[in-house]
């Protein structure tokens, strides 16, 4: 996709877990993330196969792998596991691969479900990818966050429970801004 001749490309946001991996994109131009799709784990290679697929089908620029930090931002043994998965993921994708805090995003995407009245059995088969659309929500957030900064702008409430109420709750909002 060109527009003024810059390539306009998605980021792929992602949620790793053990037995599942929540997938969520953003659109072209970098604005919003939607929940796209969630991989159940055959093994390490199999998933990148698959991901590596999406990245080439919908044209990923960058992928957010949510690092699952302690509460008190230490690294446990599941964040060193996604962080082992990043690093073999940047070993086979042609798009760059980054971490991003992801302390609260399955928490967050179940609220929001919830509070969306979303069955128990429909919300097993899409919490993956909207925690991953959370993610990538907040990944967004901070790249519009650091250009408002850059335009003397100040920050607002950019918490993983708001993110995810305002996108359950279907609400538009200008770039950075949230109840």
């Amino acid at each position: 996709m060109h527009e003024g001749g810059m390539t306009r490309m998605r980021i792929m946001g992602l949620d790793v877990g053990s037995k599942t991996i929540g997938i969520a994109l953003s659109d072209p131009d970098r604005i919003v993330s939607q929940p796209f799709s969630v991989i159940r784990r055959t093994g390490k290679k199999q998933d990148i196969r698959e991901l590596c697929q999406v990245v080439k089908d919908k044209e990923v620029s960058l992928i957010v792998v949510g690092l699952p930090k302690n509460t008190d931002g230490s690294l446990g043994r599941s964040a060193m596991q996604v962080m082992e998965f990043a690093e073999a993921l940047k070993m086979s994708v042609s798009a760059p691969v980054v971490t991003w805090d992801e302390r609260f995003s399955t928490t967050a995407a179940e609220r929001a479900l919830i509070s969306a009245d979303v069955s128990r059995q429909k919300r097993k088969g899409v919490i993956d990818s909207v925690a991953a659309a959370i993610i990538l929500d907040g990944y967004l957030d901070y790249l519009r966050q650091r250009s408002d900064i850059s335009s003397g702008c100040e920050s607002k409430n950019l918490s993983m429970e708001n993110i995810a109420r305002n996108r359950i709750a279907g609400k538009e909002h200008e770039p950075g801004e949230y109840d």
